[in-house]
């Protein structure tokens, strides 16, 4: 970024850096499905700085270390810009469930030359089925490799993509690069720049003051820096629906790799193997159900945004599914523990960029779990945010850039959303077959069935055509 003005930013990128080839991870030994891809642009690395933690104070404040937040530092890491993040946790610890990767975002991922640790982590999801609440299916096609992608997508523990991506940060910048424990309570921007307050998240104590040209929120759906520019935005929006989220090591279902997404909005079981199993023959393989149990838009007290799920509760929701072949009470009971959430977003804003200031992630755009794509948003706004960064003459003319592409897009999604995504293909033809069919084709045609699935991935940017166009 070149010097601008009395803004007393320096260069902070070296533009456009040099790239070389990186191997893309095989297959996981003795599973069936996709072979490894030509090496293509998609799979090209993007040259990493030596590990360093920069002598001079951080160009960019990142309030949050959640796969958003940790992305943006890897990417802008690899373009040579300094920047540091601060977490409110204690602890980067591998909490919460299975999600869904999908090839717009691991095709970034893979430019940092990620795709070893995530194979090590992760499952290569090779097919999706979209299926009725008695396991009729609605819509199946092949995922990642095996759809024609340069890149898989990944069925992965968010902890463990966390922790991929945490390590690679320390890896690269040191371990001064993340500051735990400490929660923002405040800042001011001037004409120079940005000075933060971050305190004790524990007890309160101490406070540390922190100077940047930008501050970045990549602090979730409660976001401390949205609510001091937005704080009548109220609570969430909830749209009334339960989640009951787990995982538990169980027998793998199909070839190991596939997905299974059962039922629409008003009741939906999502079944996906994350990890490998103790056996051969097992998966660690994640869960969720997710019921409509109320019409209020006011979702419960914070306290019950992770709270401790109970069997009494949610298994009479789970007995209204039935998929041949799987044991959908029997994995539920099988896990330790698991934990409810309700479903919630937030309308999109007007303007995430105030000044020298901006939003990112969940803090931006909080959506639904519909489509897979709430962790693969985030790593997309790192990814455009980092590259306004190098290319812009002023911060606030690289917040703004990245603003203006990543605003609409988002916002678009969120609404998707909302009608139900790619899986609204279920509630169509639920609603013309409540009891099931014969043949689906009779119910809704191939085309129209496609348009609904496809026509989303346009919308969020992974259709292989997209993808490989980039």
């Amino acid at each position: 970024m070149a010097k601008a003005g009395s803004s007393g930013t320096g260069k902070s990128g070296t533009g456009r850096d040099k790239v070389g080839k990186d191997k893309v991870g095989k297959d996981k030994a003795g599973k069936a499905g996709a072979k490894a891809a030509k090496p293509t642009r998609a799979m090209v690395v993007v040259t990493q700085p030596a590990a360093q933690s920069f002598n001079s104070p951080p160009k960019v404040l990142i309030a949050g270390a959640g796969v958003g937040g940790l992305t943006l530092a890897l990417m802008l890491h690899a373009r040579g810009v300094s920047c540091r993040l601060y977490e409110q946790a204690s602890a980067i610890r591998e909490v919460g469930a299975g999600i869904n990767a999908l090839p717009h975002a691991i095709k970034e991922l893979a430019l940092l030359g990620l795709l070893p640790a995530l194979d090590a982590v992760g499952v290569r999801t090779s097919e999706l089925f979209y299926m009725n609440r008695t396991g009729q299916v609605v819509w199946r096609e092949p995922r990642g490799i095996a759809a024609g992608f340069d890149v898989p997508q990944f069925s992965i523990h968010r902890g463990r993509l966390q922790k991929v991506l945490h390590h690679a940060v320390i890896e690269r910048m040191g371990p001064g690069a993340i500051v735990t424990g400490r929660k923002l309570t405040g800042f001011v921007q001037d004409e120079g720049g940005v000075t933060a307050w971050f305190t004790d998240s524990i007890d309160g104590s101490g406070s540390e003051t922190v100077r940047g040209e930008v501050l970045v929120g990549a602090d979730g759906i409660h976001s401390v820096i949205r609510s001091h520019y937005h704080p009548d935005q109220g609570l969430p929006r909830w749209n009334g629906v339960q989640m009951w989220r787990g995982c538990a090591d169980f027998p793998a279902f199909m070839d190991g790799r596939s997905m299974i997404i059962a039922g629409g909005m008003s009741g939906k079981l999502v079944l996906y193997p994350i990890g490998e199993g103790q056996t051969p023959q097992t998966r660690l393989t994640n869960w969720v159900v997710n019921v409509r149990i109320s019409d209020t838009p006011h979702p419960p007290g914070k306290e019950s945004w992770s709270r401790r799920g109970r069997l009494d509760e949610v298994l009479p929701h789970a007995a209204r599914f039935a998929i041949p072949g799987f044991d959908v009470l029997g994995l539920i009971r099988s896990t330790d523990a698991f934990f409810e959430y309700p479903m919630c977003d937030r309308d999109p804003l007007s303007r995430w960029t105030h000044g020298r200031v901006t939003l990112l992630g969940d803090a931006a755009h909080p959506m639904y779990p519909v489509g897979s794509n709430g962790a693969g948003q985030a790593i997309l706004d790192a990814r455009c945010f980092a590259e306004c960064w190098v290319k812009a003459e002023h911060p606030w003319q690289a917040l703004l850039a990245y603003e203006a592409d990543r605003l609409p897009k988002t916002a678009e999604i969120v609404a998707l959303n909302r009608k139900g995504g790619p899986e609204r293909v279920i509630d169509e033809v639920e609603k013309l077959a409540p009891a099931g069919f014969t043949d689906v084709d009779r119910v809704m045609g191939y085309d129209e069935r496609k348009a609904i699935v496809r026509g989303y991935a346009g919308k969020a940017g992974f259709t292989v055509q997209q993808l490989t166009k980039m």
